[in-house]
């Protein structure tokens, strides 16, 4: 093979028989009822379904080369469904699965959109080009012996029959895309630090079905495992993290004092309140870092009841700067207002803890790009 992806043949070899195994477990994904997908069968991989006409044999190729009229890949694979002891019948569509792209001269660019007798037209066109010195040579070259064996070894009504059912499926996604489209399958119930293992779980799943006489995976047994994994490693059932409402302790107080919303309260001369305000910041960041890991869903819920906060406190402090008296009296009197007032709820989040509401608002006070402060500007 020359896929190109390493010097070690034994490596080659097994990366090629890797990426045969992800295309089986890409089908097994669309299994339907009473379907399922087997290896090394018939050919490379096979889809079995009640309805043979719904069966599907795939031969899996990873190559960087361009497919031309005279690849061996196209040919030993026709000459593979010829052999006497491959039963056509039980398949629908046979499909040459390969990463190639055809090669800009070959006349089996419209190949999938041919009938059978013009399919087989173009393989003679092809053979026609072959001389009688290289058709009887003593030694004829490998891709020789395999167009001699398709074209001259079967009937031309059997060689129909089966050129029908070949679809050749080129331009296949390459090892490297085939494992990142697989992750992205994972998108929406697999949280992403969770994709690798449950991936490599699925995988070994299906290497495990092999034994000495069948390597199946029928639908029933691939649900039953991904379904497993899925309890496993997808989001748990969401809920609300409880809030202690713990206030730092002294040692926590001095550590965040240098935070820039620890900076704003000192600004309005409001220290007493520091160990309430940074407990409240710690809970709503450790909640966010630990509990919420895995949940975009309320992430989103945080992000939106963010963009509120920032608006309704925005009014509020518009509102004290046009009151009279001390500024830092009214600065105070806005952090308590604020700080106390019941908290607003939002889709997804009816009733939140004030401790996850000023813990928020501490942390929008923390971002130096909102430019927000609790001292007022008479």
């Amino acid at each position: 093979m020359s896929g190109g992806h390493t010097k070690n043949a034994a490596l080659t070899t097994a990366l090629a028989f890797h990426y045969q195994v992800l295309i089986g477990l890409d089908k097994c994904f669309a299994l339907e009822e009473g379907q399922s997908v087997w290896f090394e069968k018939d050919g490379d991989v096979s889809l079995i379904s009640p309805d043979a006409i719904a069966s599907t044999q795939t031969e899996v190729k990873d190559y960087s080369a361009t497919l031309t009229d005279h690849h061996e890949n196209l040919w030993k694979t026709l000459k593979n469904w010829l052999a006497s002891e491959f039963d056509h019948g039980q398949y629908g569509v046979l499909v040459l699965h390969t990463t190639q792209a055809f090669g800009t001269t070959t006349r089996l660019k419209d190949w999938n959109t041919q009938t059978a007798e013009q399919r087989l037209q173009v393989l003679k066109d092809i053979f026609a080009e072959r001389t009688n010195e290289q058709l009887h040579a003593e030694k004829p070259s490998g891709i020789i012996k395999l167009q001699k064996a398709v074209m001259l070894d079967s009937t031309q009504e059997t060689l129909k029959t089966v050129l029908a059912k070949v679809v050749l499926h080129v331009e296949s996604a390459d090892l490297d895309t085939l494992k990142t489209n697989y992750f992205n399958k994972l998108s929406g119930y697999i949280p992403l630090s969770n994709r690798q293992a449950f991936a490599e779980a699925l995988i070994g799943f299906v290497y495990e079905q092999a034994n000495s006489s069948e390597w199946v995976i029928d639908k029933l047994a691939f649900d039953q495992k991904r379904e497993t994994l899925t309890a496993k490693w997808g989001p748990t059932l969401f809920t609300i993290p409880d809030f202690a409402g713990s206030v730092a302790t002294d040692e926590d107080v001095d550590l965040y004092l240098t935070e820039l919303f620890a900076q704003k309260i000192l600004e309005i001369e409001y220290e007493e309140i520091l160990p309430e305000a940074i407990g409240n910041w710690l809970e709503l960041r450790n909640s966010l870092i630990e509990e919420l890991n895995g949940f975009p869903q309320f992430r989103e819920t945080v992000r939106k009841y963010r963009d509120q906060l920032l608006r309704n406190f925005s009014a509020k402090y518009r509102k004290a700067c046009r009151k009279q008296g001390c500024a830092l009296a009214l600065s105070k009197d806005l952090y308590d207002e604020v700080t106390s007032d019941t908290p607003f709820g939002i889709d997804g989040y009816p009733n939140p803890d004030f401790v996850f509401r000023n813990g928020l608002l501490h942390d929008v006070m923390d971002d130096d790009e909102q430019n927000l402060k609790w001292k007022v500007e008479l």
